[in-house]
């Protein structure tokens, strides 16, 4: 068994990407983050809190990147609709002068 920190990033962003499993592992974070039990006691002054740096980082950077996601899907349908309704994209070929 391959155990390393990179295996369990891995497997906790293919999770969170899940649609099924997604809102059940962001609220195990946010329990476990409130919660008094810790894989590292807190009370351990630099290490005790690492873990839960770590975790508060990766949640928040993974939620932020599926909110942009989808601010991005949101506005693509959005630009899709407009074109739809009759409004025309118009490209153009830019050519230096010099």
């Amino acid at each position: 068994m391959n155990f390393s920190i990179q295996s369990i990033y891995n497997w906790y962003r293919n999770t969170l990407r899940n649609p099924k499993y997604r809102w059940w592992l962001i609220t195990g974070t946010l329990a476990y983050l409130f919660s008094p039990l810790d894989f590292l006691p807190d009370f351990i002054p630099v290490v005790g809190l690492l873990d839960d740096a770590v975790l508060l980082t990766l949640l928040v950077s993974e939620v932020s990147q599926m909110l942009a996601a989808r601010l991005k899907s949101r506005k693509d349908e959005e630009t899709t609709e407009a074109n739809v309704t009759g409004e025309k994209t118009v490209d153009v070929n830019a050519v230096s002068l010099k």
